[in-house]
């Protein structure tokens, strides 16, 4: 299914194409409970129409009855729903608070320039960074990277990071591997499979989960790596992840791991140093010991510690590789 970010921006283009300004708007940060987080989109004409969503619906049926008014001021702003932001009266269900940045948008190549490289960033393109001044400017774009928060927010002007919706790709099933699909598709991550061995294959079945009968490595040589993507080698066997380290750390993904002990982990880094001809920096991207250091022991602990690290690494909080140990 399309992710509903990119329809969001695809439909924006479409009504400017026709002439028409639209509003977008962007989650920017939330506070306690909140149904979407940070870079959730929603796009709106004036008369109402809408594609996305900022809530889940707790604040939209507003802010569309204010544009319907013409209440709101033609210009970037940003605007706090909850804790007697914009509308004082107007109690989220879910108890949270929400500041919105709210775009206005007219028509003309430059604007249709702008949203075309977020679509492309949005299709698995290069990241990017949108940066918006608050009040009439049109907005810029920067070069964007994972390990930076998402949103950042200063006195006049807001950045966004733009991209495609996180993959993780898992090279060779293993009982770690089926934990971490399954947090893998709560978090919303795009989740593939590589395992060549028929028989470990046998009998497995997740929904939602895309399954590729062959090498994680040929995958990844292949292309199947972007800028979003985590690459894990949960194993333990060398004829797999060796293959997969090798090739991960030659693309843009973002966070590269290997399940195994301490001792295990400095073997596996001498050997792709020796064997793979892996240099410092190469060999530096790579987590291994895989995931934070929470203890674990079980399959769904180390699948959580490995998770909990991606997601840290995603975000702009960039650890340590920590060890989720198995033997």
């Amino acid at each position: 299914m399309q992710q509903l970010d990119l329809q969001v921006v695809r439909q924006a283009r479409d009504w400017l194409a026709t002439g028409q300004p639209v509003w977008l708007c962007t989650v920017l940060g939330t506070y306690g409970s909140a149904p979407r987080g940070p870079g959730a989109m929603l796009v709106a004409l004036s008369g109402g129409e809408h594609r996305g969503s900022l809530s889940g619906g707790c604040i939209e049926e507003d802010f569309l009855e204010r544009l319907a008014k013409g209440s709101l001021p033609m210009r970037n702003q940003i605007v706090r729903y909850g804790e007697g932001g914009i509308a004082p009266g107007l109690s989220l269900p879910c108890g949270g608070v929400l500041d919105v940045l709210v775009e206005y948008l007219t028509p003309g190549e430059e604007i249709q320039a702008h949203l075309g490289q977020v679509e492309q960033a949005l299709s698995a393109g290069p990241l990017l960074t949108r940066q918006v001044t608050l009040g009439r400017q049109a907005p810029d774009l920067l070069p964007g990277r994972l390990g930076e928060a998402r949103v950042q927010v200063a006195a006049e002007a807001v950045r966004i990071r733009v991209g495609a919706v996180h993959r993780i790709l898992l090279a060779g099933l293993s009982p770690v591997a089926e934990f971490c699909a399954s947090f893998a598709l709560a978090l919303g991550y795009e989740v593939i499979l590589c395992e060549p061995r028929e028989e470990v294959l046998a009998g497995f079945s997740m929904p939602g989960v895309e399954v590729r009968q062959q090498l994680p490595a040929v995958f990844i040589a292949e292309g199947g790596c972007h800028a979003a993507t985590a690459v894990v080698a949960l194993t333990h066997d060398p004829r797999l992840d060796d293959l997969t380290l090798m090739e991960a750390v030659r693309t843009e993904a973002f966070y590269i791991g290997a399940m195994g002990s301490r001792r295990t982990s400095d073997l596996r880094l001498e050997r792709l140093a020796r064997v793979g001809g892996l240099g410092r920096e190469e060999l530096a991207r790579i987590h291994a010991p895989i995931g934070l250091d929470l203890g674990s022991k079980t399959p769904a602990e180390i699948a959580l510690a490995v998770m909990a690290d991606i997601l840290g690494t995603a975000n702009g909080f960039g650890t340590q590789a920590g060890w989720a140990r198995s033997a």
